[in-house]
């Protein structure tokens, strides 16, 4: 598959995603009173293990390589680690500091993170090496 029909899927997947973690995110916040550093972390969790399901069966399914577990081991050490950076990072500034609402500060984070995320898994997680030794 071409990179352009893969990054509009990625994209794709990342819209539902951005939705499952604000979701997430504001339960978690506003319903159970949880800080909002600590329901961003829990969100982005929740919204990382959609986009691996979704990844692994859409965006990426004509990839095989190491196995599922690999693959979920390399999507929370690449995609899951810049997640949580740029998340965490920019809401520590974007609330803590500027005081923008969190549901906002939030979206901007997610906006950052998804070049740096995509690249993550087209060339480390989904790798087409793993699909040529597959073969």
């Amino acid at each position: 598959m071409n990179l352009l029909p893969r990054w509009l899927r990625f994209n794709a997947v990342g819209a539902i995603g951005m939705a499952v973690q604000l979701a997430v995110l504001a339960l978690l916040h506003r319903g159970l009173h949880v800080h909002y550093m600590a329901a961003t972390a829990l969100a982005v969790e929740i919204a990382v293990l959609h986009n691996f399901v979704w990844h692994e069966m859409w965006t990426w399914k004509d990839r095989t390589g190491p196995g599922t577990w690999t693959r979920l081991l390399r999507f929370h050490l690449g995609n899951g680690a810049v997640s949580l950076a740029v998340n965490l990072g920019l809401m520590g500034v974007l609330v803590g500091r500027f005081h923008l609402q969190y549901l906002l500060a939030n979206l901007a984070s997610i906006a950052a993170g998804s070049i740096a995320n995509f690249a993550v898994s087209n060339w480390l997680v989904f790798s087409s090496a793993d699909r040529r030794s597959a073969n």
